[in-house]
């Protein structure tokens, strides 16, 4: 039925289960801490915002048609979330800008559809500069691509090899199971074989815990670096610390990291949810940028309108935990760093260049 109040009500599009899940709280908590600022501050237009919460671990399909029916019946007034690709293309094709949606996850880039804004890293953001770092630092030339199936690791690999062209490094093989697959023994053995220094890991939640626990348990972790776009402390954790040696990430977010805006989020975040809460991970804490977003949006352009917000004059600009952000052509521009994992934690080890 419609909403009988006067609340803006958001729909949180995250995944709840399956192997994207272990994000699912990190999303939730975050979502809720944002909604809490900004309804500090006098809300959306004045309305305070609510959280409608929606499931990304079903199909696309399914996921679009929970949103588009949500949308349809007066429910929801915008779209927010951290959730795969496949996702989003069907989303952002259903909702055709009938409310704004704001995409909070790392993805493959080159999206450009109308009233979709995105918060997300990018290959070039998290993949050249620090395929280049690991090039110079380590010395790693020879990768090995691991994905999950589907769009965002596919896309990633494809830029992978021109990256690894512009570099002087060579993808000496790849090899992608489907989402939910938890033995990686054939992959395994295909990596000794190849050569590999290095593993680029495009995989999904719960897939890399399965992945990371059994590399380790081959001894693969001691003489092959892995690089992930898409690692958190809730997969390290649930890897174990044996399972994370020589394993860096390019990120936006870590929980470790030491910035004003991001140290302030961590203390509030746990002062809210006490000490024993999820960590704040980085996909989690997208869903955070994404709400801030959308209220710079809106208010900025005192209007709900998509249209209106497309033809807003007014630069969009909004501060959250990764500090001050601007927006440009749809995407925001955040530095992104690259980190070590130490155990079930990272240690951030520098600032990655500008793509």
């Amino acid at each position: 039925m419609p909403t009988t109040t006067n609340d803006y009500v958001v729909g949180l599009l995250y995944p709840q289960s399956g192997p994207a899940g272990l994000f699912g709280p990190s999303c939730l908590t975050s979502a809720r801490l944002a909604v809490d600022d900004v309804n500090a501050r006098g809300g959306i237009l004045g309305r305070q915002v609510r959280i409608e919460a929606i499931d990304a671990s079903v199909a696309a399909a399914g996921a679009a048609g929970s949103v588009a029916g949500l949308v349809e019946s007066d429910r929801i007034q915008a779209v927010v979330g951290w959730h795969r690709s496949d996702v989003r293309r069907a989303v952002a094709r259903r909702l055709d800008r009938r409310v704004p949606y704001v995409y909070t996850a790392l993805y493959e880039g080159g999206e450009h559809t109308e009233g979709l804004w995105l918060t997300g890293e990018t290959p070039r953001q998290q993949v050249l500069p620090a395929l280049r770092w690991l090039r110079d630092e380590l010395a790693v030339r020879r990768w090995f691509v691991v994905g999950s199936e589907y769009l965002w690791p596919r896309r990633t690999a494809a830029a992978c090899h021109n990256y690894a062209r512009t570099l002087g490094v060579q993808i000496c093989g790849e090899a992608y199971r489907a989402v939910g697959t938890e033995a990686y023994d054939d992959v395994l053995t295909m990596i000794e074989a190849s050569g590999a220094t290095g593993v680029v890991q495009l995989q999904l939640g719960q897939d890399a815990v399965h992945f990371n626990r059994q590399f380790a348990a081959l001894g693969l972790a001691a003489s092959i670096v892995r690089f992930s776009p898409l690692m958190d402390e809730s997969m390290l954790l649930a890897s174990g610390p044996d399972a994370t040696t020589n394993l860096f990430v390019a990120s936006g977010y870590f929980g470790s990291l030491v910035t004003d805006a991001a140290m302030d989020f961590g203390s509030r975040y746990f002062g809210a949810y006490g000490p024993d809460a999820c960590p704040p991970s980085a996909m989690g804490e997208s869903c955070m940028e994404g709400l801030l977003l959308l209220e710079s949006l809106v208010n900025g352009a005192g209007s709900t309108a998509v249209d209106d917000l497309l033809s807003c004059a007014r630069p969009t600009r909004y501060d959250g935990p990764r500090g001050s952000l601007a927006l440009r052509s749809a995407h925001t521009d955040q530095p992104v760093y690259l980190a070590a994992a130490a155990g079930c934690d990272f240690d951030v080890l520098t600032t990655l260049p500008r793509g």
